[in-house]
């Protein structure tokens, strides 16, 4: 896929210090991908350090300069970066949950980091990282600096807006997704009737929908995922994607809510004409108003 984002040229390349190279922390999946793309179309070409564990071989073929460290090897990490003279760098991929505390070998620097950490989840992880590497003169940048012609704005983005029924559900899926993510459960439910059918947990989105779906015994279905109230998009963007746009419409869901502002549309004029064509109707409406992360960390 193509992105345009020529309007864009004066924004992420110019930001930050006036000297320096950009680099990319790739985990799994096409994130990484897009954000290559997005900034070669903006005159930026960045080196990479991919998750051997997570990130796609096809990776190599992507970009100039890929290097391979494994989970543990934040020093090795870091030191590929300095050696690559990046001054800015943007996170961008999953890396599974499970994998971060149970699945790597820790280097010195990373055990370390590890045993500083008073709650062990993978926000807390990877925000001691994004301290470490600004300590090392390398700014985290918001991972959708490149992508803004994929983040949703507000408003009804499909040629429908919800009826009476999905509205209902929209607004009670809402108050209950706000309070899950709150408390760093998920940040996806499912609805119906105003009955909550599914909370995501550990399983991911699309597997959340599926089981909704076998509970529910063939009623619609409403999907809402939201942001947490201190999302940190240097690391942590929702996303929506084609196969999930899939699942909902073989799961039975005909509406779907998310967060303007701060949710990806991966392919997205592919996304909306295959929500036309199951008739889903997409809605994103702006979160509600947070003190600002940058506050919340200094």
């Amino acid at each position: 896929m193509s992105i345009n984002t020529s309007a864009e040229k004066s924004g992420p390349a110019s930001a930050g210090p006036a000297t320096g190279a950009w680099g990319l922390i790739a985990g799994n999946g096409r994130f990484p991908f897009l954000v290559l793309e997005a900034a070669r179309n903006q005159g930026v070409e960045m080196a990479v350090v991919a998750i051997q564990e997570e990130a796609s071989p096809e990776l190599t073929e992507a970009a100039a300069r890929v290097h391979w460290v494994s989970l543990g090897e934040l020093g090795r990490a870091i030191d590929l970066l300095h050696a690559e003279r990046v001054t800015r760098a943007v996170m961008a991929g999953q890396v599974k949950h499970a994998k971060l505390f149970s699945g790597i070998r820790p280097d010195w620097k990373m055990a370390r980091l590890l045993m500083s950490l008073a709650v062990k989840n993978t926000n807390s992880l990877i925000g001691a990282v994004a301290k470490l590497l600004e300590e090392e003169g390398i700014e985290l940048v918001d991972s959708t600096a490149f992508l803004r012609p994929l983040v949703a704005e507000a408003g009804v983005l499909t040629r429908r807006g919800p009826n009476p029924a999905e509205r209902a559900d929209l607004d009670y899926g809402r108050r209950v997704a706000r309070h899950i993510a709150a408390l760093d459960l998920g940040q996806t439910v499912v609805i119906s009737a105003c009955a909550c059918a599914a909370i995501e947990a550990m399983e991911g989105t699309d597997a959340a929908i599926e089981r909704a779906a076998r509970l529910a015994a063939g009623h619609p279905l409403t999907v809402v995922k939201v942001s947490k109230p201190d999302q940190d998009m240097r690391f942590d963007v929702p996303v929506i994607g084609l196969p999930t746009v899939e699942v909902m419409r073989r799961c039975g869901v005909t509406a779907l809510g998310i967060d303007a502002g701060c949710t990806l549309l991966f392919d997205r004029p592919e996304l909306l004409a295959a929500a036309d064509a199951a008739g889903i109707c997409l809605e994103a409406v702006e979160p509600p108003a947070q003190a600002s992360v940058q506050e919340a960390r200094s």
